[in-house]
């Protein structure tokens, strides 16, 4: 919901680990190498994002065309650079489509959420953890906020 990366490691140790070593006890000596050796991968953690302190203070945050994604002055107003401004029309079609699509996709995963609850008429109250659908229906709400932001960009 706030933009925070999720946090593999108590995910992996809490969540994954202990059952897995649960199931594969009776089968291996040393469970403790199921999580760790050359056969796993590393994570790597993403940078802060912008706050008071870090290196994070010291980057500035430049609004991009929508087209080509090239840095756009704050002197040029709208959301494409000048060489885009021609196929305007066909990128806020494009833009127009993504955010359709993500409506429909949260509309189905609102409504399962809801036949789930067992009421079609109230709001979904559900933080069910173990739910798959809750979490794509998270991730698809935080895309359809960024999708709007980016449809509200255009002069129209």
């Amino acid at each position: 919901d706030n933009n925070l990366p999720i946090d593999v490691d108590y995910y992996l140790h809490n969540q994954l680990s202990k059952p897995l070593q649960r199931i594969f006890e009776p089968i291996i000596e040393n469970t403790d190498t199921l999580l760790s050796g050359d056969h796993t991968r590393t994570i790597c953690k993403p940078t802060p994002t912008a706050k008071k302190g870090g290196i994070m203070m010291f980057a500035v945050k430049t609004a991009q065309c929508l087209g080509c994604k090239t840095p756009i002055s704050d002197k040029e107003h709208g959301s494409l650079c000048p060489r885009c401004r021609s196929r305007e029309a066909e990128i806020y079609m494009q833009k127009s489509a993504h955010l359709s699509d993500l409506e429909q996709s949260f509309s189905r995963l609102w409504t399962e959420c809801q036949r789930c609850q067992g009421s079609m008429h109230h709001d979904v109250l559900c933080s069910n953890c173990d739910c798959p659908i809750f979490y794509k229906r998270k991730k698809v709400q935080k895309d359809l906020e960024d999708a709007q932001a980016t449809v509200d960009r255009f002069d129209w």
